[in-house]
C-alpha cells in the first residue's frame, strides 16, 4: 500500500455497484446512481493482468 495507512484504508472502505459500477458508501444497501441492490465490496489487492 502506500505511505499512510489510515488514507488506504479509507479509500478501500466503498461498495461498488456492479451494474453501473458506481462508488458508493461503505454499508449502502442500494446503489446511489442506478438503484441497483447488486453491490460488491471494493477489492482490497490490486489485480494483476497476465
Amino acid at each position: 500500500m502506500g505511505k499512510f495507512p489510515i488514507a488506504d484504508e479509507a479509500l478501500l472502505r466503498v461498495w461498488v455497484c456492479r451494474k453501473c459500477k458506481a462508488r458508493n458508501k461503505p454499508g449502502v444497501l442500494k446503489c446511489r446512481k442506478c438503484g441497483s441492490k447488486y453491490m460488491r465490496a471494493k477489492r482490497k489487492e490490486s489485480r494483476v493482468k497476465k
